[in-house]
């Protein structure tokens, strides 16, 4: 029976056409439609707003039938960390063009991504293996993807009523635990980043000493 699981659990892992990487496919190609409904039409921007917070909460989806339906696969792994760094990108840049988010707020959640991409291209090329997103990583970001249509819809209604100050306070309460668990999970990279190096460059001396016997 054990040796039957095992190729089970390898090709599960090789999988590539599942629903999260799909729903992970279709968040990517919807980052440049966010733009278009950002810039190209007038206020309130309704569309763009819908758009950002359902891309938000595809964030969470995937993952939850990853896990409650062993959806999960080695593709799925990379292309939806690699989405939600592309849509978090983006959305900040465009609504920092657009004066929606503090500059102060872009400029932090910016810097992070960008240390984070930085790391994980440096450790790929110097050997290591891959690292698992943590969970603090991802709900940073889900609370960023939550923040964002929040600033926008304060920036669209008049400064003062109702709906700017509920959605404006709620937009900081996101922005703050958002940027809090995000540059955690940066930090709590480092020794997973550390220990990833030396693992890695066991295993490929350990296969360069195979191929040499």
């Amino acid at each position: 029976m054990t040796a039957s699981v095992a190729p089970r659990a390898a090709a599960a892992r090789g999988r590539v056409a599942t629903v999260p990487n799909v729903i992970s496919l279709v968040r990517l190609l919807c980052v440049p439609v966010f733009v278009w409904l950002l810039f190209a039409t007038g206020e309130p921007r309704v569309g763009a707003i819908v758009l950002l917070a359902l891309l938000g909460v595809t964030d969470w989806v995937d993952g939850w039938i990853a896990r409650h339906f062993d959806q999960g696969s080695e593709v799925g792994k990379v292309l939806d960390p690699t989405a939600d760094r592309v849509l978090l990108f983006t959305a900040v840049v465009a609504l920092l063009v657009d004066g929606s988010v503090p500059l102060w707020v872009g400029i932090l959640v910016l810097v992070r991504e960008a240390l984070v991409s930085v790391a994980v291209v440096a450790l790929a090329v110097a050997g290591a293996r891959r690292i698992d997103v943590l969970w603090a990583g991802k709900a940073g970001t889900l609370a960023l993807m939550f923040a964002f249509p929040g600033f926008l819809i304060a920036h669209d209604t008049a400064s003062g009523s109702a709906v700017h100050d509920g959605f404006l306070a709620a937009a900081w309460v996101f922005t703050v635990g958002g940027l809090v668990l995000g540059y955690y999970a940066a930090v709590t990279y480092i020794p997973q980043a550390r220990a990833a190096l030396r693992e890695g460059r066991h295993a490929r001396a350990g296969r360069e000493n195979e191929v040499r016997s």
